[in-house]
């Protein structure tokens, strides 16, 4: 354990340290934290951190710069997270509209990217079941419809279907009104399982494009759901911490490209109560070792349907990207909320 003397240049140095980015010489750590103490003294309190994996020496200075360890005792136990500033989360608040899902992911991605200058990505909701508000049918040539389809979220989709047979105007327009009729306002995946059972008593020509048009509907939503959106990957490049090593740079944006393992690590966030926090190697994720990851789970209506966060140096001002992404989830779950 730490005494309070050590917390305090623990504090300082890793203040310090993300401010300017150079190791902090024992000298200059004493006068900044203010502690009438002897180089001598500092010198061995911080060799005693050293043993605990807290600081680290570069063999190129004789200051000290936090580890990976170092950030996480700083992080929950001596960081001070205050209130945003009234501008960040007006800017916030005035970009964040809930005209669709998909399109408030993008816009979420972009402002997290813009007010930490680091990477902004959001898994878009992702639920059980997706509710359709309407259906429309519009004949593209023999054999071939157009489906329209609007969720309940207002994001419309548009999906080609290859019909058995030949379907006339008047033969369209009566499927469209029987599904808005009877399925509007349900789950794709439950609509599904009564078209099944329901539309056998049908002795109808319809029948079976109607039974067509849901089920195509419920896979084409169904794989689009927990998708990445990735914003500002590029000011990745100005970081010098991360730009020095060009091999550990082109793994990073590999895995931006994969998405899969951010995937995996954004989903973990999910199950918690507030803001999670990867430092370095604890993301699990190989080309985020020199990263932390900032994440919140994000609600629809009180249930969790997606995440977010914001991907940047170790070195990255914690007291100023915590809260972001926490007042982000926030606003994304009322804007998702009130859209309902």
């Amino acid at each position: 354990m730490l005494n309070e003397r050590a917390q305090r240049l623990l504090k300082t140095l890793v203040e310090r340290y993300i401010v300017d980015g150079t190791p902090v010489p024992s000298r200059t750590l004493g006068q900044l934290a203010g502690l009438e103490l002897s180089p001598a003294s500092i010198r061995n309190a911080l060799a005693d951190m050293e043993a605990m994996g807290l600081v680290a020496s570069p063999h190129t200075s004789a200051g000290r710069v936090p580890t990976a360890r170092g950030y996480r005792v700083f992080v929950d136990r001596l960081l001070t997270l205050g209130p945003l500033e009234g501008a960040l989360v007006r800017e916030l608040e005035d970009n964040l509209h809930p005209d669709s899902p998909q399109r408030l992911a993008q816009a979420a991605s972009q402002v997290l990217s813009e007010l930490t200058h680091f990477a902004g990505v959001v898994v878009t909701p992702q639920r059980a079941d997706i509710a359709f508000r309407q259906m429309e049918f519009l004949r593209l040539s023999e054999k071939r419809v157009l489906l329209i389809l609007v969720t309940m979220d207002g994001d419309v989709q548009n999906h080609i279907l290859t019909t058995e047979r030949d379907y006339g105007p008047a033969e369209l327009t009566e499927a469209a009104n029987f599904i808005n009729q009877h399925y509007a306002g349900q789950g794709l995946s439950s609509a599904s399982e009564r078209v099944e059972t329901e539309l056998r008593t049908l002795q109808s020509d319809i029948s079976s494009l109607m039974a067509l048009a849901i089920n195509l509907g419920r896979q084409a939503l169904a794989e689009q759901t927990g998708a990445m959106v990735i914003s500002g990957g590029n000011n990745l490049l100005n970081v010098r911490d991360l730009s020095e090593d060009l091999t550990r740079l082109r793994e990073l944006f590999a895995a931006f490209e994969r998405k899969t393992e951010l995937l995996n690590l954004l989903e973990q966030s999910r199950h918690a109560q507030g803001v999670s926090l990867y430092i370095g190697e604890e993301s699990g994720v190989t080309p985020l070792g020199e990263c932390s990851v900032v994440s919140a789970p994000y609600r629809i209506n009180g249930q969790v349907v997606g995440s977010l966060g914001v991907i940047g140096p170790t070195r990255m001002n914690y007291e100023h990207v915590i809260p972001i992404v926490d007042i982000t989830s926030r606003l994304v779950s009322s804007a998702l909320s009130y859209s309902h």
